[in-house]
């Protein structure tokens, strides 16, 4: 089933997922439930509903403080749903993925009704819904063998198998010995090497492509066991050889580039990457990226050296070069692959750096599409609209971030605790110290919330007023 964005909406679901927006960001839970519930009913395929849904639900669960005996007392309750629901999955999908709804809003955190919804999503012919449902749970089973396993699976059929690989690999941790954990993890990074060297292409010749991967594993272990100098050399005279052997081999060539980096042979090193380019027939973003990498470290280099010869005056011209080159090269990036949108969440810091605040705004506003920068592009747009002296629209911004995230980690913490700076500034000030206390419960040492806490019950009782 084809994903329905909002700008597809009929303008009347449209304002309703608004309205019930708006109701989370107040805070008013059950009343913004029902309407993104009616919201899926007209629109099943309109993930980011379900994923907001999601979300309040499981703040809603973990409010509560769960334990092994509400889930068990949640699948006492939801078992005649659970099988009726089963019954469905093969004459009925729609009615399966109902069903699991459902038993989502009963209890979002319970491990049986998340492998039902996962089937019955792919019963409807919507992975990506149960993908989106199983992240949005993720950290409240961050250990959970199983639980990662289905989350991989997911994955795999979704054809993201790097990221089933980090969940391998988070297995693999939890049980060393467990030799079936080890190979997943294995299987899964080769179609992980598979997809990025494009393997799937069907012209290409399987044999050739084993080949290059094990070649690829190969130079990165040599990379990784130079020693000194005479090996450098040793090895890039090897690969010099190679690619006059195999001039289309873009491993030989990137490896080359890297040997020479370790030899802070910078030009060496981005000639070997303008000459992959050419060889390779065709743009390549990923060259490329490598490309800026090696002149930001050409231009430490000259820094450091500037620097270590008391030549402040150049240090400070070469820093002045190297800001200068990443704000332009990033701004080049974009304009070259406009519809990356990691490229777009660079171009937004680099200007939000330079106070470039409405370049930035256009860049955040475009980059927060992508799910991996969408929480971190929000907390930058807030910091834009608050240097222009716009706090309330920043406000918005972080309670759409917060509302996102379901744990307090760092990202959380700095959308927090701009939250509660906002607040202060606005002399909303018991709301203030509300924010900063969800900090404090978590990180004592983060920023300076504990003074801002001490502060305030200081303050408390010295004028006399209760401090509960």
């Amino acid at each position: 089933m084809q994903e329905t964005t909002i700008e597809k909406l009929p303008r009347k679901t449209r304002e309703l997922f608004e309205k019930s927006m708006a109701a989370l960001e107040r805070g008013n839970n059950e009343y913004a439930l029902k309407m993104l519930d009616q919201v899926i009913a007209v629109e099943p395929a309109f993930l980011l509903a379900r994923k907001n849904l999601r979300i309040a639900q499981v703040k809603l669960a973990l409010a509560k403080k769960p334990t092994a005996t509400t889930h068990q007392l949640s699948s006492i309750k939801g078992c005649f749903t659970l099988m009726g629901g089963q019954g469905k999955l093969a004459k009925d999908p729609k009615a399966a993925l109902a069903a699991a709804e459902k038993l989502m809003a009963l209890d979002p955190l319970n491990l049986s009704f998340l492998k039902f919804y996962d089937a019955a999503a792919r019963s409807a012919d919507m992975l990506p819904a149960a993908i989106q449902t199983l992240e949005v749970v993720k950290p409240y089973f961050a250990k959970d063998v199983p639980f990662l396993r289905l989350l991989a699976k997911a994955y795999m059929d979704n054809n993201d198998p790097a990221l089933a690989r980090d969940c391998y690999a988070t297995v693999a941790q939890l049980r060393p010995s467990d030799q079936q954990a080890i190979k997943d993890m294995k299987d899964a990074a080769a179609v992980a090497s598979i997809k990025h060297g494009n393997w799937d292409d069907t012209k290409s010749d399987y044999r050739k492509k084993l080949k290059d991967q094990k070649l690829a594993q190969q130079l990165e272990q040599e990379h990784k066991s130079v020693q000194g100098s005479s090996d450098t050399e040793a090895l890039i005279k090897a690969r010099l050889k190679d690619i006059e052997r195999e001039p289309q081999n873009m491993n030989f060539r990137r490896a080359l580039a890297d040997l020479y980096v370790n030899a802070k042979r910078y030009d060496d090193a981005l000639q070997a990457l303008d000459d992959a380019i050419k060889a390779a027939g065709r743009p390549d973003p990923q060259i490329e990226r490598q490309a800026s990498a090696i002149k930001v470290k050409k231009f430490d280099a000259a820094i450091e050296a500037a620097t270590a010869a008391g030549d402040t005056a150049t240090a400070e011209a070469r820093q002045k070069e190297r800001d200068e080159f990443v704000f332009a090269d990033a701004q080049e990036m974009v304009r070259r692959y406009p519809n990356d949108l990691q490229f777009r969440y660079e171009f937004g810091y680099q200007c939000y750096l330079r106070g470039l605040d409405d370049n930035a705004i256009e860049e955040f506003q475009l980059a927060q599409r992508n799910p991996q920068r969408r929480t971190r592009a929000l907390y930058y747009l807030a910091l834009c609209f608050t240097r222009k002296g716009q706090p309330d629209i920043a406000f918005e911004q972080l309670k759409k971030a917060a509302s996102e995230l379901t744990i307090m980690d760092e990202t959380k913490k700095d959308i927090v605790y701009q939250m509660g700076i906002l607040a202060d500034q606005m002399g909303r000030d018991d709301e203030a110290v509300a924010y900063f206390k969800q900090i404090y419960e978590n990180d004592i040492k983060y920023k300076d919330v504990s003074a801002r806490i001490n502060d305030y019950y200081a303050k408390r009782r010295a004028a006399g007023q209760p401090t509960a």
